[in-house]
């Protein structure tokens, strides 16, 4: 095992593991780290001498992982768009596998787990939060849209709370992100340590889902009510309305300091990612598989790649971090709904393949 990789690879026992190690981006996934981590999960899936799949962050390093390397999407979407595509399609096709995996797939979320971070994390069996986790989808803030399996696994949270994080970009703290159904178990941070030494030692050969039910149950804690459940009346009236102006109508007819301030947080985001999201969310929730979502997904990260919002959303919070984007998509009457329809049109010989 190189300790240089981005990916650290190994079997420890009867466990995979997998330990994100790109620390100065906060882990920030590559192309090469999908590739290496789909190819993990593709060997260890037929081999018997694997029972558990363990995902986690280099010890001793702020995680767990920060996204997808955004400024290189810009870069390539400027251009041909070439190394874009071909990270959303080595990414979509990880997300897919976790989803499908036939193994329990243990994600460590100790710390931010933010756009590609999710996608790895969430489509998995067991998500184990902690008081440093730190979630949320903030694609909308730099015109690109909520990816990585966004429009599965939002619509199909409590209510309108998937909607509501994909257009806000709302960051969920802690055990919150437990008490909304992101995450599974709840653990203390101090106490990682000793699960992941639990897992590791024992034999997850025979009723693997059993073992590892009996070594989280004694570590979780219940959780309490999340923040946000004390604004659950108004996120589900209001984020239900059918169309983006009809939440921000609802809202402000709520006129409540928090709603408001769910308005003025909208009025930043890229009008034309808002009114992507707002489809991608009501779409995915009719959707009877998901890789029929991840094929949805990857002809938006196709088009919104090479869009002129997602370049600005990039010079504001990436490149000056001025965050004061111009967004070239105008005002959400600009945004008409024969873009949005070709944003989400068929790619032909391009579409999405899965491993």
């Amino acid at each position: 095992m190189s300790e240089d990789k981005p990916v650290l690879v190994r079997k420890v026992g009867s466990v995979g593991r997998l330990t994100l190690n790109r620390p100065k981006a906060l882990h920030a996934l590559t192309e090469e780290m999908c590739v290496l981590m789909s190819d993990a999960l593709l060997a260890w899936r037929d081999d018997p001498e694997v029972g558990v799949v363990l995902v986690d962050h280099a010890e001793g390093t702020r995680g767990f992982c920060a996204g997808g390397d955004i400024r290189m999407i810009a870069e390539s979407g400027a251009g041909d768009g070439k190394a874009a595509t071909d990270f959303f399609r080595a990414e979509y096709q990880l997300n897919t596998l976790i989803h499908n995996y036939p193994k329990p797939y243990v994600a460590l979320m100790d710390g931010v787990t933010m756009g590609g971070g999710v996608g790895i994390s969430v489509h998995g069996s067991h998500r184990v939060t902690t008081e440093n986790t730190m979630f949320a989808m903030p694609e909308s803030g730099i015109g690109l849209f909520p990816d990585v399996g966004g429009g599965w696994f939002l619509p199909r949270l409590p209510g309108e709370y998937g909607m509501w994080l994909a257009l806000t970009g709302a960051r969920l703290k802690g055990s919150d992100v437990t008490a909304i159904g992101v995450g599974t178990h709840h653990v203390p941070a101090e106490m990682i340590g000793h699960l992941v030494s639990q897992i590791e030692t024992a034999d997850f050969t025979f009723e693997p889902d059993n073992l590892l039910k009996s070594i989280l149950s004694p570590l979780h804690k219940t959780v309490p009510d999340a923040e946000c459940e004390a604004y659950e009346s108004v996120i589900n009236s209001c984020f239900s309305a059918d169309s983006v102006e009809g939440i921000i109508e609802a809202l402000k007819a709520v006129g409540s300091d928090w709603a408001l301030a769910q308005v003025k947080a909208l009025e930043t985001k890229s009008p034309q990612t808002l009114k992507v999201a707002f489809r991608q969310i009501r779409t995915g929730k009719e959707l009877q598989s998901f890789e029929d979502n991840m094929k949805m997904e990857y002809r938006i990260g196709w088009r919104q790649a090479r869009s002129a919002d997602f370049q600005e959303g990039v010079r504001a919070v990436i490149i000056d971090k001025d965050h004061s984007p111009n967004w070239p998509s105008g005002s959400l009457s600009d945004v008409s709904d024969q873009k949005i329809e070709e944003i989400f049109s068929p790619l032909g010989t391009d579409e999405l393949t899965f491993l």
